[in-house]
């Protein structure tokens, strides 16, 4: 144990952010940068080092969370970094990306305020990355085994160096013109900047795994043919196909779906563009849909300059405390407040756009909302609530209903999709058609970044037996196992 009684001297303490005033006129993290190192070292000694630690239950990635909670406080880095990588592929992005089942599960969070142990993770491993302490780890043999991985996500990029590491030859072929997936398009800069997934790759390639960009699946290359070329394929290829919102005034222009707003300003960072394609500066902007997403899209636009940002949610305001129904270890739904919540703009609870209102060229002006509740399980309008507000630019961030079905994909391979438009797969991760194995969003449905990197890894040893007959990878995480959205 870390400090026997760290726990009851030392309070909670958390990552300190820069003022909004200077934040939201870069792209850069929101965090001071060197804010944590100062304290993270009392902050893991309030682990309590528990009998059972109900943070490893939390966590669908199974993280040692006790044991580099440890190291941390004695600020041995390296042996901290060692038992993070245990059990993550890519701790830079859940220490930045994830909400924290595990917090929610902390034993010591039922009576006071949880170890920060997101924090305390995103400091071993930039830790580490500063020592030298993560370097590449090639097989020493090869199987003569090719996989191709379809994606580049957490779940891919999880899958593909784990394979790479088991001595398989693999390729991950990615669509958009760089590696990454939503965590190089769909994560804003301020919430994690793509130097992370940069030297990520590099570490990958240094091992031995081969990258294919601006190549679809079903479109540029046959999905069956890429079946007859390898020995296994993996489809990590994410939930992608959008919520739409089909009310009357959908078609003005001025309207789009989250993941066509949010990469073109991620683009603009990686140079693509002096200015984004769709922008809302000096326009008043409204997102729909209360989750992270959401959020992205109302950091986003604060940074280019939007005159109003106004954020609707069909669901009432979560409480601040547990409720009966959301006991503790779980995780609950709790009202939260973002970095770039923080920022500014207004969030509107349990209402429902009934549809736009353009002027005569076309554009979006207005958008109609009234309020609803909950009634005998229903949701209903209340009459006499309704109202309109300005709306110039408007973003649907309503999730994902699924695997993307226009490409051809899932057709070439033969594979099933259940009613949730997710591939059907088995325990193992494998699908109707030989050899053909699936992995993340594509299967479980939209997620958290943590089950993807936890099913990349899981479908790995999977893919690693298929091949092989046997497997030193680590042992799955079953995937009738079902993860909260958001």
């Amino acid at each position: 144990m870390a400090d026997p009684k760290g726990f009851l001297t030392t309070d909670r303490e958390v990552a300190k952010s820069r003022p909004v005033q200077e934040r939201v006129k870069d792209w850069n993290e929101v965090y001071v940068p060197g804010s944590l190192l100062p304290i993270i070292s009392k902050q893991a000694g309030r682990c309590m080092d528990c009998g059972i630690p109900f943070c490893h239950n939390g966590c669908p990635l199974g993280n040692l969370i006790p044991e580099w909670n440890d190291y941390a406080y004695r600020e041995d880095w390296q042996a901290a970094s060692e038992r993070l990588h245990a059990t993550n592929n890519f701790p830079e992005f859940t220490g930045r990306l994830c909400p924290a089942p595990c917090e929610s599960a902390c034993v010591l969070g039922i009576s006071q305020p949880a170890v920060t142990i997101k924090n305390v993770e995103v400091s071993i491993i930039d830790k580490a990355w500063d020592n030298g302490d993560v370097t590449p780890q090639p097989p020493e043999r090869l199987s003569g085994k090719t996989v191709a991985v379809i994606g580049s996500g957490p779940a891919g990029l999880a899958a593909a160096q784990q394979l790479t590491r088991a001595g398989h030859t693999v390729a991950v072929y990615e669509r958009a013109d760089r590696i990454g997936g939503l965590l190089r398009y769909g994560i804003p800069e301020f919430k994690m900047e793509k130097r992370h997934i940069n030297r990520r790759i590099e570490q990958m390639r240094a091992e031995g795994t081969k990258f294919r960009t601006g190549v679809e699946v079903g479109t540029d290359v046959n999905a069956a043919d890429l079946r007859r070329r390898y020995d296994a394929v993996v489809v990590a290829a994410g939930a992608t196909t959008a919520r739409d919102l089909p009310v009357p005034g959908r078609e003005l222009r001025g309207i789009h779906q989250a993941m066509e707003y949010l990469p073109l300003a991620n683009k603009v960072q990686e140079g693509d563009f002096v200015t984004p394609p769709i922008t809302a500066e000096g326009k008043h902007v409204v997102v729909i849909g209360g989750g992270d997403t959401g959020a992205d899209c109302v950091g986003t636009a604060h940074r280019q300059g939007a005159a109003s940002v106004t954020q609707l949610e069909i669901m009432p305001k979560p409480g601040e405390e547990r409720s009966q129904g959301q006991p503790w270890p779980t995780f609950p739904m709790l009202y939260k407040v973002t970095s770039a919540h923080e920022e500014g703009g207004e969030r509107v609870y349990s209402v429902s756009t009934t549809h736009f209102e353009g002027d005569e060229d076309g554009n979006v002006q207005w958008l109609h909302m009234v309020e609803v509740e909950f009634k005998d399980g229903k949701l209903e309008q209340k009459p006499g609530t309704e109202r309109r507000i300005p709306a110039q630019l408007v973003t649907l961030a309503m999730g994902f209903t699924g695997v993307d079905r226009v490409n051809g994909l899932v057709e070439q391979f033969g594979v099933e999709i259940d009613g949730r438009g997710n591939i059907v797969r088995d325990a193992d991760y494998h699908t109707g058609a030989d050899g053909v194995f699936v992995a993340g969003d594509a299967g479980r449905g939209q997620s958290l970044i943590v089950w993807a990197i936890a099913e990349g890894r899981s479908a790995a040893r999977a893919v690693d037996r298929y091949l092989t007959g046997t497997s030193a990878l680590p042992a799955p995480v079953r995937p009738t196992d079902r993860a909260l959205t958001v």
